[in-house]
């Protein structure tokens, strides 16, 4: 009959409006229970909604709204043990984020840096372009003949000093070419 009586009260929320003090002074007037909890009554007043605890209310109260202590207990344990749960769910949703976002992380810093280095790569290529084509512009003006002058009517020209630095210039043409032919596959490996 007890527990038919307490679970009617748990279910039917109360309507009356009441008063509670609690056992430290702590006065609640006006207020209507919304609903009753093994452990405690939820009121609803001015100053909005409150719990207050059985532990916390005078004994009349306690039995006014059949408080059992073995079930506040077990309720308070169930409630724990559902927070924790709670809270564990929400730690393992917050730690997937922070891993989820610490690997787009990493593939952002992956794909910045491979552009960085496509980047490089492609300025090394423009570079090297340009000095082979000063290369050839030199070697091409080093294989001119010098100034011409005239002995009588046949036209003679004068030795062109640049020729002395063709080998040179040649041997550094074919290091850029190897250079940019390397760059360029380096480049083809970067873009893929």
């Amino acid at each position: 009959m007890k527990i038919l009586l307490f679970l009617t009260v748990c279910c039917i929320p109360i309507a009356l409006a009441d008063d509670f003090k609690t056992n430290a002074g702590k006065e609640y007037k006006n207020v209507t229970v919304s609903r009753v909890e093994p452990d405690g009554v939820i009121v609803t007043g001015k100053s909005g909604i409150s719990k207050i605890y059985f532990t916390e209310l005078p004994k009349d109260v306690q039995q006014r709204f059949g408080y059992d202590p073995q079930k506040a207990t077990d309720y308070s344990a169930q409630q724990s043990a559902g927070l924790d749960q709670v809270r564990k769910e929400q730690e393992a949703v917050l730690r997937q984020k922070a891993e989820a976002s610490q690997k787009a992380n990493q593939v952002r810093a992956q794909q910045e840096s491979r552009q960085n280095e496509i980047r490089t790569l492609q300025d090394r290529y423009a570079a090297l372009q340009r000095e082979e084509d000063a290369l050839l512009q030199q070697i091409g003006e080093a294989k001119q003949p010098g100034p011409a002058y005239r002995v009588g009517k046949k036209l003679q020209h004068h030795p062109n000093r640049q020729k002395s630095q063709l080998p040179l210039l040649q041997s550094h043409l074919s290091d850029v070419r190897s250079e940019k032919k390397h760059v360029r596959k380096q480049l083809e490996k970067a873009q893929r």
